[in-house]
């Protein structure tokens, strides 16, 4: 992948990883009204950020190698 793909995708993620927290912070808010759905929620998020984490560190690693080059 390309560093301006890995930017890019670092971008959406981010973006995706804004809503998802944006959702959880609005489902805490409105507790105990659709308590029942904590768990999916959360679990969501929990993957965006997971995957935003390893994606930031990739472009990291990336943008290292091509300042070595």
């Amino acid at each position: 992948m390309s560093l301006e793909e890995l930017e890019t995708r670092v971008k959406k993620l981010s973006m995706r990883a804004t809503d998802a927290k944006m959702n959880l912070h609005d489902l805490a808010e409105e507790l105990p009204v659709d308590w029942e759905k904590i768990p999916e929620t959360a679990e969501r998020t929990f993957e965006i950020f997971k995957e935003l984490s390893a994606a930031r560190r990739q472009l990291k690693a990336a943008k290292k190698a091509a300042a070595e080059a």
